[in-house]
This record gives C-alpha cells, structure tokens and sequence, in this order.
C-alpha cells in the first residue's frame, strides 16, 4: 500500500473490474504474436530447418497414394502379377510411411527445443522487468497474479509453441501439397475438396466469436484464484484468529465456479464447432466423390484415381481438423501472451535506466542529504507532503517522528526513490536523486525496514544478498549490528538454515540481520523505518548501541515510532499534516510548552 499519508483509490494493477470480459483488440492480438516472435528470434534457423523437414515429410506423405494408384492401375486391375515391381511399390509406400514419421518426429524435438528456449527467454525477461518496476506498481499489483503472468501464462505460451506452431505447420504443409496432388489427378474434384475451406473458416471465426470471451475470462479468473490463495495462506493466522474461514472459504468457491463456467463455455465451444463439425463434413464431401464417380461405370484407370482420391480426402481433412481443433490452445495461448505483453509494457523505474557505478564523488562541508521544497501526492489533489526543507550533514543522527499519517514513511519512499520526486527537491551529496544510477544509490544507501524480510537460506546468505562479500566483511557486519554472537550460537553459524521468513528466530534476531545485511554494503547513509516498533526493550538497548557506534561514520534517518530510538539523535524533525512543524534536539523539542513532540513523549511515557 501506500505509504503512510496516502489516500488511495486506485484499482488494482492486472484485473478487471467485476465480471468485466473483453475479446483480444487486433492491436493486442498483433502485439502479443509480436512478443512471440521477437522471443523465438534467437531459433529462426531451427525453425526454418523445421519448416524444411515438416515440407519433405508431407513430400513423402503425399508419394504414398500415387505409388499406390500405380499399384492399382498397372498391376492389381490388369492382373500383371510382377512380384518385384509391386514389392517395390509396396516398399515405397512403407517407406514413405515410416521416413515421413521419422522427419515429423524429429521435427517436432526440434520445435520443442525451440519452445522451451523461447520460454526460457520470456520468463527470464518477465521476471527481470518485474524486478524493476517501481514501487507504486506494487502497491496495485496482487501477488498471486504476478505469480500467475510469470509461471501459468509463460507456460501456455510454451504449449503455443510446442503444440499449436508444430500441428499447424504440419497440418498446413501436408494440406498443400496434397491440393497440389490432386489437383494433378483431377483438379475438378480438386476444387470441389478445396470447396471446404470457407466452410472450414467460418468454423473457426465462429468458434473464436463464442469462445473468446470465455478463454479471456478463464485466464482471470484463474489468476484470481491464485491471488486468493497467495493472500489466504500469507494472511492464514489472521484469518483463522477472526474466524473467517468460513467467509473466505465462500469467496475462493465463488470464484472457482465462476471459473468452472468460463471454461465449461469454452469446452461447449470446443465440442460443438471443431471436430463434430468438420468430421460432418468430412462424411459429406465422402459422399460427394463418391457420387461424382458413381454416376457411370468406371474405368481401370478411374478406380486408381478413386483409391487415390480417397486417401487424400482424409490427408485434407484430417489437418483441417488438426488446424480448428488448434485454435482452442491458440486462443488461450495468445490470451496468455497478451497479460505477458501488458506486464512487460509497465515502465520501468527511472532510475534503473542509468548505468553508472561506484561511489558519488562528495567535498567536505557538502550535506548528505538536502531537501528543498519538497511537495508529493499520491492522488493528484490531495498533498501528503507540503514544501519540506531540509539539511542533513555528512555524519548526522537525525530522527524523523510525527503522528500517524504526518508523512513519515511517505518522506522515506522517496527518500528510497520508490516514488518520484520533482527533479531539483531531493539532493544526495550535491547530486540530484533522479541523477543517481541505481548501481551507486544502492551503493550509497542502505535500508533497514519495519519488518525484516528474510530469505528462505542461511545467515550468511541472508546478509549477502547475493553480493558475494567475503566472509570478513559479513562478519564485520554482523559485529556492528551486534548479532555476529547468536549467529555463532546457531548450530552451523553463518551457514544455519533460518527457515522461510526467518522462521527459527526472534523478532529482534530478524532485525538484527536486517541491520547487519543493511551495513554489510557499507553504506554512507542508513534509513531506518520503524525498526525498533516491533522489538522488545533489551533488542532497542542493542540498536541503539549500535547506530551510537555508527555515529559520525554513517549518516543516520531513523523514522521512529518508539520516542526512546531517536532521543539521542543529533535532530528531531517533527512532521505534521505534511509539514515540518518542529526541529531541534530531544532537550530542545521538551521545552517547548505544548509542542507537538513534547506531547507525543509524553504520551508514550504515560503508556509506558
């Protein structure tokens, strides 16, 4: 959510509003096979090896009726029983046979690779831009639906490749050259098999206008279904403690039948319009040549061309049912590819646009950080922050309090860069923040949060943070935050599992690796939200030693809900409503009678 102050009345990124469908425009059908394209690039030659082997395989397809024909017009009809000849003859059918299926198998291993790279590719990529989106996208965002673009969309866009590009290429290739050899043997009849075609394109444009909206539908509703498990299970001790199993039991059963009828829809699509339909027309245009060479008596050579004609009616038809029975997996596939597109079509945070490294060049006397003028909304008419100015030398303690909803965390955020600021309002030694690459903000900055997040991995690793530090300078960092001790005491010391979210520690543990994975950068300024707020007494003894130590060598922002945390520090700025209502030291602030800091430590003091 927003930070602290905000008012927001956005919708959720990725949904639609409440049994909202749409059909796919044609910009976003063009977008998502654009993606598609762009992604399987890298393979072009292997498809193009593809299509060359899927175009022999249907060459040798389409050889077997004709040396059939031959068969039957120079040998079996005239009863000319010459054994080698029709050995031969039946040879090359089966070779044919055998020689197509070997090329469409390895074919299809061929587009299979394809797929899977392609995949790769596109989730490796989907994954990376999420990294770097900024943080208001993720106060829309729902979890459980990022999960789901990520792994079930990227995995039907594999199916797209795997299954639908093969059948298609396949089915389309063999349906042209057996047109090609009928329309050698007889192209009247040629015609009237070709008749099919707009019969079988009105199926499809019918079954895409009734299963579209189901297929776009299903996909939501599953990533819907997701982001309600994502929730319940992170949520589950908040759930079960205000009883509301039931309640949300009732919801997650809504949405799974919703779901169920999408896709009960587009399976009644499915059944009705792809295969049922065109094996009706298969026995029709059955009937039709059968006709046609019925109405008189046939000669030899006719009954060749029937026989051939005959086995070329089920290599027409049966990629025709290939292609339409596709679609379904089509549909979908491009429906997935599209909520990919849209993910990928975010903008990215700025600053992760600048490239440069390494430390910012500082001179002496220069602050650390300055604010000047500093206004920021959320929602556009409703400010959270009005005209801060602010100085905070190279080294300083400051401390930064207000009640809630005064703009503590707002300031923090874009402090962070989570949020843009105006281009001249926030400086970090001299530099503009929006000047900053991401590479020496990081650099620059370090982080502890209000509540520690910590990886499902080691003490060692959760301090790196894939950094590769030497073992010298996690320690060093452990040390400072005053938890190298516990971290010993652990059976494997730096290398003992600490279970997911840090499960096998206390609070205060958590946030003492926090602190420790924070310095482990060396970081000229720090930023703490909070991070004594949910720690008890003996744990805030130990912070507080530890940013005492830090003094003068880091500068120090504390957001502070705990009065006691920032006593000590060098200034107190008070936050009201968006402005900075006081400033000045703890001794300071308590003379003033009636001040808004005074009040507030004298509140806490009370309910202490």
């Amino acid at each position: 959510m927003p930070a602290s102050g905000a008012t927001s009345n956005w919708r959720p990124a990725l949904t639609h509003p409440e049994g909202q469908t749409h059909t796919l425009s044609r910009a976003q059908f063009r977008h998502a096979l654009g993606l598609l394209r762009q992604k399987a690039e890298p393979d072009r030659e292997h498809l193009w090896w593809a299509i060359l082997g899927l175009v022999l395989a249907a060459g040798l397809e389409v050889l077997g009726p004709l040396l059939g024909k031959k068969l039957i017009d120079e040998h079996l009809l005239p009863h000319v029983l010459d054994w080698p000849r029709m050995a031969l003859l039946l040879g090359g059918v089966l070779f044919m046979g055998c020689a197509s299926s070997m090329l469409r198998f390895w074919q299809l291993v061929r587009l299979s690779g394809l797929a899977m790279r392609s995949v790769q590719r596109l989730r490796e990529d989907v994954y990376s831009h999420v990294l770097k989106l900024p943080m208001a996208f993720f106060d829309r965002a729902i979890t459980g639906q990022l999960v789901s673009r990520v792994t079930n969309d990227t995995e039907a866009v594999k199916t797209l490749y795997i299954q639908v590009l093969f059948v298609m290429l396949d089915s389309g290739i063999v349906l042209l050259g057996t047109s090609i050899a009928m329309a050698w043997l007889d192209w009247h009849l040629m015609l009237l098999v070709l008749a099919l075609v707009p019969a079988v394109l009105g199926i499809v444009w019918l079954y895409q206008r009734l299963s579209a909206p189901a297929v776009t539908k299903a996909r939501h509703l599953r990533s819907e279904i997701n982001a309600q498990m994502a929730e319940s299970i992170g949520g589950m001790s908040v759930l079960q403690s205000n009883n509301a199993q039931g309640r949300f039991a009732t919801r997650f059963a809504k949405t799974n039948a919703a779901q169920y009828t999408a896709r009960v829809a587009e399976l009644r699509a499915n059944a009705l319009l792809l295969r049922p339909a065109l094996d009706l027309l298969n026995v029709v245009l059955l009937a039709l040549v059968i006709y046609f060479f019925g109405r008189s008596a046939m000669s030899a050579v006719e009954v060749g061309v029937l026989y051939a004609f005959i086995s070329y009616i089920a290599r027409v038809i049966e990629p025709m049912i290939q292609i339409t029975m596709q679609f379904s997996g089509l549909q979908q596939a491009v429906v997935a590819t599209s909520r990919v597109a849209a993910l990928l079509d975010e903008d990215q945070a700025v600053e992760h646009s600048a490239a440069a490294r390494g430390r910012l060049a500082t001179q002496p006397g220069v602050p650390a950080v300055r604010i000047r003028g500093l206004d920021f909304e959320y929602v556009p008419g409703q400010p959270v922050l009005r005209h801060l100015d602010l100085e905070i030398a190279q080294g300083a303690f400051y401390g930064i309090v207000g009640h809630t909803g005064s703009g503590k965390s707002t300031l923090l955020s874009l402090l962070l860069r989570y949020y843009p600021a105006a281009p001249e309002a926030i400086e970090l030694y001299g530099h503009r923040l929006a000047d900053i690459g991401n590479a020496q903000f990081r650099a620059e900055v370090g982080l502890v949060p209000q509540d520690p997040f910590l990886l499902a991995a080691s003490a060692r690793e959760n301090i790196d943070m894939g950094r590769g530090l030497p073992q010298a300078a996690l320690e060093a960092a452990a040390r400072a935050a005053h938890a190298h001790d516990f971290i010993l005491a652990l059976e494997h010391g730096y290398d003992t599992a600490l279970g997911e979210g840090g499960s096998r520690l206390s609070t205060g543990q958590k946030q003492l690796i926090a602190i420790a994975r924070a310095l482990a950068g060396q970081p000229r300024i720090l930023l703490l939200d909070e991070a004594t707020s949910h720690i008890d007494s003996q744990t805030e003894q130990i912070v507080q030693t530890a940013l005492d130590e830090l003094r003068g060598s880091v500068t120090i922002i504390a957001i502070a809900h705990r009065l006691s945390t920032i006593r000590d520090a060098d200034r107190i700025v008070v936050l009201n409503h968006g402005r900075i209502e006081e400033t000045g030291s703890h001794e300071e602030l308590m003379t003033i009678d009636g001040g808004l800091y005074q009040r507030l430590y004298l509140l806490q003091q009370i309910v202490v």
